[in-house]
C-alpha cells in the first residue's frame, strides 16, 4: 500500500518503513506526526483524492531534526559596485520513518497533526476552540506575553556604534538604508551584534523591525558571522 502526502510545498510517494527527509516539523525525536494532506492512496484499489483523499493519513516516526546540505550562493555586482560576496545556506529538515497509511480515520491518541499540512484531528480543532469558549481568561494569559518579549531583547544592544563608527550592515542581503537606519535605532552598529542574538532576541527583533521572518529567511546571522570574521 502507498500514498502521495503533501507537506512543505512538496509530494512525497510513500509506502510503510520508507524513511524520507521533509521540510522541517514541530515535532521532537521519537514523537509520532500525522500528515493529513493526501493526494492518492494505492494498493488493491486506488483513491485519487480532489484534491485530497477524505480521511486518509500518514503516521510517521520523527527520527531527528537535521539540516541539508550547504549550498552556496554567489553574489556579483559589475560596474559601478564591482562587489563580490558569498553566502552559504543549510536548510532545517526533519528526518522521519513511514510507521504507517491510513485509508481512512482520524489520528490516534497522543499523534500530532504535522505542520504544513491543511487538515488537522478533531481533536487539534477542540483544542483549538478552546480558549475562544472563556475570552476573560484569555486575556489574562496575554498579559505575561509582553514581559516575556521584553525578557528577550538583545543584551548587547548599544546607544551608538563603538568608536564612533558604525559598520556597514548593508553589505547583509536583505538590509537596505531603511533597515539599517531601524537596526540603529534599535541599538544595533556591528556585525558582531547580529551574530550572538539567540532565537529569542530575533524573534524580538524581528517585531522591533516590522519585518517577520526576514533575519531568518535572509540568513542574517550567518552573514553577520561571515562579515564580523573577515573585520578580525
Amino acid at each position: 500500500m502507498f500514498a502521495v502526502l503533501k507537506t512543505g510545498g512538496k509530494q512525497y510517494k510513500v509506502k510503510s518503513g520508507d524513511i524520507l527527509r521533509v521540510e522541517k516539523l514541530a515535532a521532537d525525536a521519537g514523537e509520532t506526526v500525522q500528515f493529513n494532506d493526501i493526494l492518492m492512496v494505492g494498493g488493491d484499489a486506488t483513491t485519487v483524492g480532489a484534491p485530497f483523499v477524505d480521511g486518509a493519513g500518514v503516521q510517521a516516526e520523527v527520527i531527528d531534526q537535521i539540516k541539508g546540505d550547504k549550498v552556496i550562493k554567489f553574489v556579483k555586482r559589475r560596474r559601478k559596485h564591482s562587489s563580490k560576496r558569498t553566502v552559504g545556506h543549510r536548510q532545517q529538515l526533519t528526518l522521519i520513518r513511514v510507521t504507517d497509511i491510513l485509508a481512512s480515520g482520524a489520528s490516534a491518541s497522543g499523534v500530532k497533526a504535522a505542520i504544513g499540512a491543511a487538515s488537522v484531528s478533531a481533536a487539534a480543532k477542540a483544542a483549538a476552540a478552546a480558549p475562544a469558549a472563556k475570552p476573560a481568561k484569555a486575556k489574562k494569559a496575554a498579559a505575561p506575553a509582553a514581559d516575556a518579549g521584553d525578557a528577550s531583547k538583545p543584551a548587547n544592544l548599544l546607544t551608538e556604534a563603538r568608536g564612533g563608527t558604525a559598520d556597514d550592515l548593508k553589505k547583509i542581503s536583505g538590509v537596505g538604508p531603511k533597515l539599517e537606519g531601524l537596526l540603529h535605532e534599535n541599538g544595533v552598529f556591528h556585525f558582531d551584534q547580529i551574530a550572538a542574538w539567540t532565537a529569542s532576541e530575533v524573534a524580538y527583533m524581528d517585531d522591533k523591525l516590522s519585518f517577520k521572518g526576514r533575519i531568518e529567511r535572509d540568513s542574517w546571522i550567518d552573514q553577520a558571522t561571515q562579515f564580523a570574521a573577515e573585520q578580525e
